[in-house]
Formats: C-alpha cells, structure tokens, sequence
C-alpha cells in the first residue's frame, strides 16, 4: 500500500515537471530534466519492486488463521469502532462439530465494556454483532455462534482446494512476513582445545534449526560460532606445547588428543609454580601480539577447528566463526564508551558497571587490567548491532547463562545501542540434556560424554535396528548406508528438537530410535511410505505436476477434509516458531500430518486394484496429489529441523 501510493505521488510530480516544461518556465529547465530522470527512476524502481512483492505474495501460502485475524478485526472494528485495541482470539477448532476455527475475542469484550464504559452487554449478543459485521471474504462459508459467545468458524472447500492446488504448483513458499530483515544468531560456540561434549549439542542443533527457519522465511541470515578463542587458558597450553614439541615453529606438533593435551597442561598449571608463572607470562606476550606466540595460538586453534569440523559435518551445520578473538581489539573502546558516559565504577581495583534491576554488576575491566567474558561479550553485542545492523539478534545459550546474558542485553540497552521496541534481543535458553537416571548425561566413569562418541553410537545402533527390520535384505549397500545416517543423525536431533527448549529432556536412544510414536524414526518411515505410494502406481513427477494444474481436489469424504485442513496449518504453526522460537511445535505438527495422513490413507483408496489379480483398476488422481501435498509439506518441515529423509528405508 505504502508503495502505491508513493508510485502515485511520483507520477503526479513527473506531471507537474512536464506542465513547467509546457508553461515555457526555461531558467533550471535541466534541473528538471535531472529531476525528471530521477523521479522516473525512482518510480520504475519502485512498480518493478511492488510487482516482485506482488509475484512472491501470490506463491506464498496463506497463512488462515492470519487471514481470520484479519477478517474478524474489521468485523470488530465495524461493531464496535470507539474500542481501542479489542482483543482478538482465533484459534484451529479441536473438534469438528464447532467447525474448523474459532473466534473466541466476545468474552475478552464483555470485560471491556464493562471496565470501561460499565456497559453489562453478554458475550453472545457480542458474537452477534461481530457475526452481522463480517466483511465479504473468500474463505468464510459460514459462521456459527455457539454457547456463551463462541464463534464457530466453517472454510470454503473451494477455497482449501484452491490452496492446496497452489501449493502443489508453487511448492512450500515461506509465509509473507514483510520487509526482509537481519537475523544474527549465536549458537554452538565450543571452547579450543577442550572437545564438543553432549551440552554442545542442544546449542548446535536449536541454533541450525532456528537459522533454517529464518532462511526460509526469507530473513537475511548471519549464524555465529562465538568460539571460546581467547583468554587466560591459552597461556599454559602455550608453555605446554613449547615444552612438549620446542621446535613447533618449524615442524607442525603431532596434537592428537588435545583434550589429553589440555588436562596436562592444567595439571602443571596446578601444581608446578615455575610453570604458573610462565603461563602467564605467555598470555601477555600473546595478548601484546608477539608473533611466536601468535603462531602457537593459531596452531593450537586449527587442532581444535579440525574436531569441530567433523561434528558439524555430520551434524550438517553451518557456521561462520567469530570468536572471542575477534572482539579482543574493540574492548579498550567499550570500556572508554562507559566511562565516558558516567556508568563505570571503581572496585578494588576492578571497573564495574551496575545496570539498573540486576544484582550483580558487570566487570569490564580486571584490576590487572586485562579484560572478562563481560567486557567481549558487550563488544560482540555492540559489533552485531552497530556493524551487523542485526534487527533481530538470539543467543542459541543454555539457561545457565540467562542473567548474565540479560544483563548484557540491559547493559546495551541502557548505553544506547538498541531500542527493544525497534530491534528484538533474544536469549533462546534452553535445559541440560539428562541420562536414563534422570542426572546429568554422564559416562558410566563419571566424565562428560564425548559428542563424536555419542553420534557414533548412534550410528551404530541405527545400523543394528535397520537390520533387526531386515532392511540389508531389501536396501542396496548405499541406500541402507543413507537410511543409517538419516536415521541416527534424524533421531539425535528429532529428539532434541520435539521437546520443549526450556525443559531439561532424557537422553534414551531406545526411545528415538523407536518407530512408533512421535518420534524421526516413526516420520521418516511414514514419509518414506507416502512417496512409494505413486510410485508403486505408475505415477511420476510429471504426471503429478500436470494433475496439479487440472484436477480438483475433492475434499467431500471427512478424511481428505481434515488432511487438507492440516496440511494448509504449515504457515500458521512457522509463524508462531518465529515470534516464541520454540521448535517442538514444528515437530508435533509433523507427527499430527503424519497421523492425520494415516486415517485418510485407512479410510480413503488412492489406488484401487483388482483383488485377484491385483492389478491397479483405477487410479484417485485427487487423493494423489493430497499424498504429494502432504510429503512436500513434511519434506520441507524435514529440511527446517535438519532432517535428511530417504527415498527407500
């Protein structure tokens, strides 16, 4: 609308530059013909602009429940135009006989009206008169009020049928969500030399996924590896690795094991005074640049990077590396920023910042002058910020660190750096993962459990359960090898993902590995079902493409009705991941397509066939095309969690 109607008032100007022009007024005639060249610049910049808006608004799904959120705020508007901000309450319906969605905002308006104007007006006289002011739409076929005020909502069929066909034409296109914005997201973040252990992996699979959501919802997406890189521990590792291998600036050190390497040189740190003070020694030549200890550095980095790279390859995550390091200059100028702004306070010693509401205050700068985790992680929130001109910023970080990470954020806020109203500043906090017992996720000696380990199990116990179904015996060598990878690294992160964020959650491999329930096990069989389905009758892509383009999709028997409904629910439930980033609403809608495909599929022939011969009588092209609306959809959630289905499994 905005650009409409600038589009309008460029026109309207390149006119009045054309009657000058006419009017003889000659003097700046080629300013205005500069002018002129302008405007009619901007204004096919900006008709090309609004019809490539228009072109992807046209393939984007629907989002219904938006759409009703629309309808029914004009009805309330027209009812009741002095109501300032009414509440407006859609939601799916739970049972079919109260329709297909409910508005249920009467209730929250008979409390208004009676706070604010002491008007005692019942919610379904309300619903009434909300019902009376529904405006002409294309989705309504009718609506219903029930008991006390409910509004009982019933969809068009032709209006489902001609989602769903769009759909099938355009593909799973991302939900409109208006102007394309900058997502930073911080997520994985291990430290050198120690390796990734199982509570690097909910920060790591959380933060992909989220970044996957973001990407496909069009945001222009920047994902962060804030690696531990810097910092008091690097200087034993470098007077270990100078005792260990003398000649390492010569001959590259054989590091094999460097969380063996790292226990070593903190055992010496511990005990040995002489190699104490050494260390630290190392830290300010590091610090100040020197380029032997430079070098030592990065060769202690690049071990460490190796191992993380394998993880994250099996893992398929993406991430660009920042790590404290990067941060490590601009730190004497944050501490200048709030001391010239009056926020610092002097400690013994230290320099503190106290921000208002929060207890314990920040330390951006030590007695010893060297700097915290407080002082680089206020460098890195400033540089995604101001440098990065993030207008959305999540911190993929355990719930551990919620007060120092809110802290920070109010901290930022307070210096001036965002406005919470115009950038969101986000802690995606999330609980440990736990063992069978119900403690921490430890090794039976007690040690924390190695992430490589883990995901190799997994592996192996994919690989045992495909052969317990006798798999090897139908799968060719690489399909089974597909189908174990799938299925290990699909389960591993299915069963983070499922479950709430905020929750600790139990770590059981014999139940992700399950194939009953809502589990990647039970969906990526269940996918792999639904796609043999037209092929096993013949039916290819081409044949499916063009049934999309001229079939209609019946929706009369109640089965197609309810998978149709469900299937056009994938807008709604991405929308709602984007603005409370909690994922396992993305798998519970997943294993609920599933489920709900399972009865249409029960109740409902696609393919019928004779039941001698078995061969295929008739083919339901319309039931056909609601399987493949179906796996398109559960394909695409797939891809968003991280998750590789197979063909055959």
């Amino acid at each position: 609308a905005f650009q409409e109607n600038e589009i309008k008032l460029l026109t309207a100007e390149i006119e009045c530059l054309k009657n000058f022009g006419c009017l003889g007024i000659s003097p700046s005639l080629e300013g205005l013909r500069d002018e002129n060249a302008k405007l009619k610049y901007r204004l096919n910049f900006l008709q090309k602009s609004l019809q490539e808006e228009r072109s992807k608004t046209a393939k984007s799904m629907i989002n219904i429940n938006s759409r009703l959120q629309e309808i029914f705020g004009a009805a309330i508007q027209a009812a009741y135009p002095d109501l300032e901000n009414p509440p407006l309450v859609v939601t799916p319906s739970q049972q079919p006989k109260f329709g297909d969605y409910q508005c249920n905002s009467a209730m929250g308006i008979t409390q208004i009206l009676l706070k604010t104007k002491e008007q005692k007006v019942s919610p379904r006289e309300i619903a009434e008169k909300i019902t009376k002011n529904i405006p002409a739409n294309e989705c309504i076929e009718k609506a219903e009020i029930a008991g006390p005020g409910f509004i009982n909502v019933h969809l068009r069929k032709d209006f489902v049928s001609k989602q769903l066909s769009s759909l099938l034409i355009n593909g799973v296109q991302p939900p409109a969500v208006g102007k394309r914005k900058k997502v930073v997201v911080d997520f994985s973040s291990p430290n050198i030399a120690k390796e990734m252990h199982v509570g690097h992996l909910r920060s790591t699979i959380i933060g992909e996924s989220m970044c996957r959501l973001f990407e496909f919802a069009g945001y222009d997406v920047l994902r962060l590896n804030h690696l531990g890189d810097w910092g008091t521990q690097f200087g034993m590792l470098i007077a270990h690795l100078q005792d260990k291998f003398p000649d390492y600036l010569t001959v590259s050190p054989p590091i094999g094991d460097l969380q063996a390497f790292y226990k070593e040189s903190k055992r010496r740190f511990d005990t040995e005074e002489e190699f104490k003070k050494r260390a630290y020694q190392c830290v300010v030549l590091l610090q100040s640049k020197n380029p032997d200890f430079i070098k030592a550095w990065e060769l202690i980095c690049d071990v460490s990077r190796k191992e993380f790279q394998k993880i994250y390859n099996c893992l398929d995550i993406t991430l660009i590396e920042r790590g404290e390091s990067f941060y490590h200059e601009m730190m004497k100028d944050i501490v200048k920023e709030f001391e010239d702004k009056g926020f610092v306070q002097v400690d013994d010693g230290r320099k503190i910042v106290f921000v208002p509401g929060f207890p314990v205050p920040l330390t951006i700068m030590k007695s010893d002058g060297g700097y915290t985790y407080d002082t680089s992680d206020l460098a890195a929130l400033k540089h995604r910020l101001c440098e990065e001109k993030a207008d959305i910023l999540i911190y993929v970080v355990d719930s551990g660190q919620s007060v120092h990470l809110q802290t920070v954020f109010a901290a930022g806020q307070m210096i001036g750096w965002y406005d919470p109203k115009v950038t969101r500043v986000a802690h995606a906090a999330f609980g440990v993962v736990l063992g069978e017992d119900k403690k921490k996720f430890k090794t039976r000696s007690g040690d924390t459990v190695r992430l490589i380990d883990l995901l190799e199990e997994g592996l192996k116990r994919a690989m045992d359960k495909l052969k317990d179904k006798e798999r090897d015996k139908v799968l060719t060598e690489e399909e089974l090898k597909a189908a174990q990878t799938s299925v290990a690294f699909g389960c591993i992160k299915y069963a983070d993902l499922s479950h709430n964020r905020l929750n600790d959650y139990v770590f059981s491999f014999d139940k992700m590995l399950d194939d009953r329930g809502n589990t990647a096990a039970y969906l990526l069989y269940a996918f792999t079902r639904i796609r043999a389905i037209a092929r096993l009758a013949n039916i290819d892509e081409q044949m499916l493409r063009k049934a999309a383009r001229e079939e209609v999709l019946i929706l009369d028997h109640e089965k197609e009705w309810k998978l149709g409904k469900c299937i056009l629910r994938f807008p709604e439930i991405l929308q709602k991941i984007l603005e409370d980033l909690l994922l396992h609403t993305l798998c519970d809608y997943l294993y609920e397509l599933a489920t709900t495909f399972t009865e249409f599929y029960d109740n409902c022939y696609c393919v019928e066939k004779d039941r001698q011969s078995g061969q295929i009588v008739k083919v339901n092209m319309w039931r056909l095309l609601l399987c493949e609306a179906t796996a398109t959809v559960m394909a695409k959630g797939f891809d968003i969690l991280g998750i590789k289905p197979v063909q055959r499994m």
